[in-house]
């Protein structure tokens, strides 16, 4: 991969791509699952691992490689995987460390999905999770960790509640352990907001959002940062050899590209959950305008976010860009801007703010988020239901919180809908 000191704007447009002489100008779409090779020892030397190239698109394609590229470029690290969809980025990222009897530390603060995730669905495989509160002190959040403690999980700019994580906090509990953090990227994206540089030793994002960025592309991808040393001792299943590759050491064999290796030959060659070669190039084609989208999403958030706070018919907005949120300096010092996500509570609570969102004609109420139109959720009956309210609290969703992910359209015309719509509401208080 050659980024010839680029800036993140042109890796986003020309990165990891570079076409030969008559080749295609913009990535090809290779939709194909196979591959034909010249010999029979060519294929095995693909199976042994001891050459490169592509033997089924299950394992590795074309389109989703330069996808992969382009995204190890962007968060500066020095390898990708990418999966079916975000949830499937998580739980490979994951299960490539853990296993049963073994254990996660997590911040409350957490996308629902993944909070079940930890919760509930990796326990029937053996492996429990301890949530923390991001904001405790350091002693306090390393006080959870346990002899089998595989990583420390959390999310860089937390959905809904728009909490920032601190790095270094995190960075410093997880070194100490000699664990990996692992931090969630999706609504900061790499031109935000870079997890890698403070500290974090593996990323993940659900690219099914800013990424793709026009809601068509389901998909997920794992960065692996390269420095976390794996050789300390408490990570075997990537020092000791793997009986299904002929005794082969990943951290001998490939060194710093060890863990997502791993990943790529094990997790996705036993469970499948990787990206399709459509969604990679949709994706790889989101990326392209990436930096240009993220600036508009932070300016049209920030002016809503401060139309809001300034309305009395609102009682609360929560957006790190306001100088008096709580996050605001932490924002400051990770992120590059803070996104296009912000939170709010109508006056009259949860009866008010549903009211609210069936009244908005330009915003539309969709289960999804970080898209180009501008939308609304309600998290405590929508995407965090799964959760009892006290779960519900401690990830930040209160019974009356709504979840604005704003668009690109023109400012003017989204705060009218939002006015109309909160005048309609009003009728209720």
């Amino acid at each position: 991969m050659k980024t010839k000191n680029w800036k993140v704007e042109t890796i986003a447009v020309q990165g990891a791509y570079e076409p030969e002489n008559g080749d295609p100008r913009v990535v090809p779409l290779v939709q194909s699952t196979t591959y034909a090779y010249q010999s029979a020892q060519g294929i095995a030397d693909l199976f042994d691992l001891k050459a490169a190239g592509h033997m089924y698109s299950r394992i590795s394609n074309p389109t989703v490689a330069a996808f992969e590229e382009k995204m190890t470029l962007l968060e500066g690290g020095v390898g990708a995987l990418a999966c079916a969809s975000g949830q499937a980025a998580i739980t490979c990222a994951l299960m490539n460390i853990c296993h049963s009897g073994q254990h996660i530390v997590a911040t409350q603060a957490l996308y629902g999905g993944t909070f079940n995730l930890l919760a509930q669905t990796l326990p029937k495989f053996g492996i429990t999770c301890t949530f923390v509160d991001q904001h405790a002190p350091e002693a306090e959040i390393a006080a959870a960790i346990q002899d089998n403690t595989r990583c420390l999980f959390a999310e860089s700019l937390s959905n809904p509640g728009t909490e920032v994580l601190d790095f270094a906090k995190f960075a410093a509990i997880a070194q100490a352990a000699a664990i990996p953090l692992v931090v969630d990227n999706t609504f900061p994206t790499p031109y935000l907001c870079q997890p890698l540089q403070h500290g974090a030793s593996i990323v993940v994002h659900s690219s099914s959002k800013y990424i793709d960025g026009h809601a068509t592309s389901l998909g997920g991808v794992i960065i692996d940062g390269g420095r976390f040393d794996w050789t300390r001792g408490k990570f075997p299943e990537i020092t000791a050899p793997d009986p299904s590759y002929h005794g082969l050491s990943y951290s001998e064999s490939f060194k710093e590209n060890a863990y997502i290796v791993k990943a790529r030959v094990q997790l996705a060659r036993d469970i499948g959950a990787v990206m399709a070669p459509m969604n990679a190039w949709l994706s790889n084609l989101g990326l392209e305008t990436l930096h240009l989208r993220m600036a508009r999403h932070c300016t049209n958030a920030t002016e809503l976010a401060t139309w809001l706070a300034a309305d009395k018919r609102v009682s609360w907005v929560k957006y790190p860009g306001l100088p008096t949120d709580s996050g605001h300096d932490l924002a400051q010092r990770y992120l590059k801007g803070t996104s296009g996500v912000l939170t709010f509570g109508v006056q009259g609570g949860a009866a008010a703010g549903e009211h609210f969102m069936n009244s908005l004609k330009l915003a539309k109420l969709v289960v999804h988020v970080a898209d180009t139109r501008t939308s609304v959720l309600h998290p405590a009956s929508m995407t965090h239901r799964q959760l009892n309210e006290s779960q519900q609290r401690q990830a930040g969703v209160s019974p009356e919180l709504i979840r604005v992910s704003v668009g690109l359209e023109h400012i003017d015309d989204i705060i009218a809908d939002f006015d109309q719509a909160l005048t309609a509401a009003a009728t209720l208080a």
